[in-house]
Parts: structure tokens; C-alpha cells; sequence
């Protein structure tokens, strides 16, 4: 039986208003290269979710692991998973890439999942603050299900959104950024994350056998983070529904 949780996607992006839209690239890649104190601060509480996805791949024996990371960025998971050497990655933006010291280790570079073809299969397939943002959530993980061999792995790492302290955390951003930009922060941020937490583990546990959670905080109330690691995945269950969504 499908599980209710689908029946909200694929989710619908607000537009996002025009003095919004006019600093929106800008703020991203400063966000990203932590260059104000909120965001420096922001910068350094994120290695946690970098660390965690790349705990499994901290000796040699990794180096021969296939790797695909969704939603790569400024390819910023890299540089914390040092022994990896097939190493792929999904981004759509080229120019958050683009010119990076690592972009070197990349060995493809696909702007959608569905361009991955041709019996393609990943022994781990990771994402770090990425499955907030998209649309079409389900599609998305049951396509990197089909791209997994029986022994991999998804492993995600997310903001703990839709919970208190995750929003109480956003105010001292958000007080930068109003005093930056003279905009209300949230109204960014209800653009950007368009799914929570709970709705993100809740589509990860219908396609895996096997899920486990940690935080960055107390417990998933109380936290600013979390990281879900996944195993034994449900091929029968993905083929179908991409099939349903096609």
C-alpha cells in the first residue's frame, strides 16, 4: 500500500518576489563561502553533516566505492571524503562548481538524475542539505534506489526544518540578512525548503528495509541537524513507482 506521505508531492515552488530574486544568487554563493559571521558560524555547525555522510569512506579500502552525490553544489562534500576516486555528481547550476579546486576529481557530472543510464550502479549514493529543496522528493529517491546495488547505501544529511530550534536558529540569519538586504528572511527560506524533516524521512523509509537516524541536538524535536543513513533497498517498490510517475 502507497504511503500517505506521496500523496504531497510533487510539491509547488512559490515565486519568489522580485527584490527576493535580485540578491538571491549573490546570498547563496556567500552563504555557501560562510563570509559574514552568521554564516561562518552556519559553516562550521554544517561540517557535522558533511563528517556523518562521509564516516563510511575514511581509509583506502573506500577508494574503489562508487560514488554518487545528489545535489553537489560548490562541491563541498569533497574535500571530507578524501579516499573516494569514483566520484559522479548531480547538479543542475553549473556555476556553483564551476572553478572549484576540486572539480578535478569529479569523474561525470549529470544535471538531472535521469540522464544516468546504461546499468549504472553506486555502492553508496549521498546528499547533504539538498533534499529540502526539491519538488519531485519521491521520483528523485526512487530513481537513486534503482541506481544502488543491493549492498549500498543511501546516506543524507538535512536541516532539522519543520522543528522549533531549527527555527530558532534561522533568526540569527535571518537578523544578518535583514540588516543586509532589508528582507524578511523567512519568506527566503519558505521558498528554499520545501520539505521538512519529518516528510524527508518519512519518503526514505517507504523505498529502504532499513533506516537510522542521528542528530546534531538532543533528539529530532530538539536538533539543528540530522543524517539518515539507508540500506537494503526497495527495488520492486521504486520501479513501480516511477513507473506510476511516468
Amino acid at each position: 500500500m502507497e504511503h500517505p506521505i506521496l500523496r504531497n508531492f510533487p510539491k509547488k515552488r512559490e515565486e519568489l518576489p522580485p527584490e527576493f530574486r535580485s540578491v538571491y544568487e549573490m546570498h547563496y554563493k556567500i552563504n555557501r563561502q560562510g563570509a559574514t559571521k552568521a554564516t561562518s558560524l552556519s559553516m562550521r555547525m554544517e561540517r557535522w553533516l558533511h563528517a556523518k555522510v562521509a564516516e563510511d569512506v575514511q581509509d583506502e579500502k573506500s577508494s574503489c566505492l562508487e560514488t554518487l552525490e545528489i545535489g553537489a553544489g560548490m562541491l563541498n562534500q569533497l574535500p571530507f571524503e578524501p579516499c573516494v576516486l569514483n566520484y559522479d555528481i548531480v547538479e543542475p547550476f553549473e556555476e556553483l562548481y564551476r572553478g572549484s579546486s576540486d572539480l578535478g576529481r569529479v569523474r561525470r557530472i549529470y544535471h538531472n538524475i535521469d540522464e544516468i543510464t546504461g546499468g549504472t550502479r553506486y555502492a553508496r549514493i549521498t546528499s547533504v542539505a539538498a533534499f529540502e529543496h526539491i519538488l519531485n522528493l519521491p521520483e528523485v529517491v526512487a530513481k537513486a534506489v534503482t541506481l544502488l546495488e543491493k549492498t549500498g547505501s543511501l546516506r543524507v544529511s538535512i536541516p532539522n526544518e519543520g522543528t522549533i530550534l531549527w527555527k530558532l536558529g534561522t533568526f540569527i540569519t535571518g537578523y544578518e540578512f535583514n540588516r543586509m538586504y532589508g528582507l524578511n528572511y523567512q519568506t527566503l527560506m519558505k521558498y528554499e525548503h520545501v520539505n521538512t524533516a519529518d516528510e524527508i524521512e518519512a519518503v526514505l523509509k517507504y523505498f529502504f528495509h532499513s533506516v537510522s537516524t542521528r542528530v546534531f541536538g538532543v533528539n529530532k524535536r530538539l536538533a539543528f541537524y540530522r543524517f539518515i543513513e539507508c540500506t537494503g533497498p526497495d527495488f520492486d517498490k521504486a520501479e513501480k513507482y516511477l513507473e506510476r510517475s511516468s
